[in-house]
C-alpha cells in the first residue's frame, strides 16, 4: 500500500488508517466483540497497515486500552495516533497525555492531536504544552482535528502542526471551501474521518427511513422525529439521498463497490494523506484494504464529484456535521 508522509515530517503512514472508534461499544456501535476487534487489528497489520487512530472519547478510554492490548509486540511497527479532548491548558495536556500513554501501554504516541478546539484556552498555551511533550519524548508529532480556517491558521502560525483531521467524504465536502486550500498551501496533511459517512456511502441504506437513529444524527437529517440529533435544523435529506442514488448508479454502471469509490475518491483529493475507516471484524478490515488497493479511473472519480456537487453547495459553510452553531471556526 502506498505510503505518504505526515505533513512535512519524515514519518510515513499508509493511505488507509484503521479508525478505532468502532472497536468498542458506543452510540454508533453496540454488541461489539473484543475478539473480532483484535482480529481486525491483527489482520490489518499483517496486510501492511501501519497507521492506527484512536481517542479517549471512544468508549471512555476503552478504545485506547483495547488498541494497546491488540498491538502488543507490534507496537514499534505502527504509527499510533491519539487525541486530547479539552480543556487544553498546559497542565491538562500533560496530564491527559500520561493517561493515554498508560491506556495504550506505550511510552510514546507518534501523532498527538487536539480533538476539538478549546476557545477558553489560548492556543499558544496548548501548543507550548505539545512542544514540551515532544521535547520530553512523550510524542513525536502533533496535529489538530476539527480546526476551521481561523483556528488552523493560528495553529500553523504558532507551531509545527503536521495534520488536520476533518470529517470529509463524498456527501460532506465542506472543507473544500476554505480549509483544504490552507492545508494544501501549508503542507498540512488531511486525515479524513467519517469517510463512509457511517455506512451511508456503502449503499446499505436505500432511503432515509432505513437509517437507524444512532446513524441519523448528522445535519444531513431533519430534526423532526430524530431524538438523538443535537441540531434543530431541517437538514437536506432529499439532496443527500439523491446524491447517494447517483453514486449507486455510477457504481452499478462500472461494477464497482460503493465503499471502494468512497475511499478512492478521497485519496485523489488535494492534501489528503490518509483516510480513516473502521472495521468491526477481520472481514471488514480486509474489504477496506482491498478497496484502497484497487484502481478507479479518473473519469469515474470525476463522475462522483459531479454527482455530489449540488449537495456540497446546499450544505453551506458550517464544517460541523453534528451541531447547529458550529464548534469549528
Amino acid at each position: 500500500m502506498k505510503l505518504k508522509k505526515l505533513g512535512q515530517s519524515d514519518i510515513e503512514v499508509t493511505e488507509l488508517t484503521f479508525g478505532c472508534m468502532s472497536i468498542v461499544n458506543d452510540i454508533n456501535c453496540d454488541n461489539q466483540n473484543e475478539k473480532d476487534s483484535i482480529q481486525a487489528i491483527e489482520l490489518s497489520i499483517a496486510e501492511g497497515i501501519n497507521f492506527f487512530d484512536t481517542a479517549p472519547m471512544y468508549g471512555d478510554g476503552a478504545s485506547e486500552v483495547l488498541l494497546g492490548k491488540a498491538l502488543g509486540t507490534s507496537r514499534k511497527k505502527v504509527v499510533l495516533a491519539s487525541k486530547i479532548h479539552g480543556p487544553l491548558k498546559k497542565a491538562d495536556v500533560l496530564r491527559e497525555c500520561e493517561k493515554s500513554l498508560t491506556r495504550l501501554n506505550t511510552d510514546y504516541i507518534d501523532l498527538y492531536q487536539i480533538h476539538w478546539p478549546d476557545w477558553n484556552t489560548p492556543l499558544e498555551e496548548t501548543i507550548a504544552a505539545l512542544e514540551q511533550l515532544k521535547t520530553d519524548g512523550k510524542i513525536r508529532l502533533y496535529g489538530v482535528s476539527n480546526f476551521g480556517k481561523q483556528d488552523l491558521s493560528e495553529a500553523i502560525r504558532l507551531g509545527n502542526v503536521v495534520t488536520n483531521q476533518m470529517s470529509y467524504n463524498l456527501i460532506w465536502r465542506n472543507i473544500e471551501k476554505e480549509v483544504q486550500p490552507i492545508c494544501q498551501k501549508a503542507g498540512i496533511g488531511i486525515l479524513c474521518y467519517s469517510s463512509m459517512m457511517q455506512g451511508l456511502l456503502t449503499g446499505k441504506f436505500k432511503d432515509v427511513a432505513d437509517v437507524p437513529e444512532g446513524r441519523a444524527r448528522s445535519r444531513h437529517f431533519s430534526k423532526n422525529n430524530r431524538p438523538l440529533v443535537r441540531h434543530q435544523e431541517n437538514g437536506f435529506e432529499k439532496e443527500t439521498f439523491d446524491a447517494i442514488d447517483a453514486l449507486r448508479k455510477i457504481c452499478e454502471t462500472h461494477h464497482l463497490p460503493m465503499g471502494t469509490l468512497a475511499l478512492k475518491w478521497l485519496l485523489a483529493q488535494p492534501a489528503v494523506t490518509s483516510v480513516l475507516a473502521g472495521a468491526r471484524n477481520a472481514q471488514q478490515a480486509k474489504e477496506n484494504i482491498d478497496a484502497v488497493n484497487s484502481e478507479v479511473s479518473t473519469e469515474i472519480l470525476k463522475e462522483a464529484s459531479e454527482a455530489t456537487e449540488h449537495l456540497k453547495n446546499v450544505s453551506g459553510f458550517n464544517l460541523d456535521m453534528w451541531a447547529p452553531g458550529s464548534r469549528i471556526r
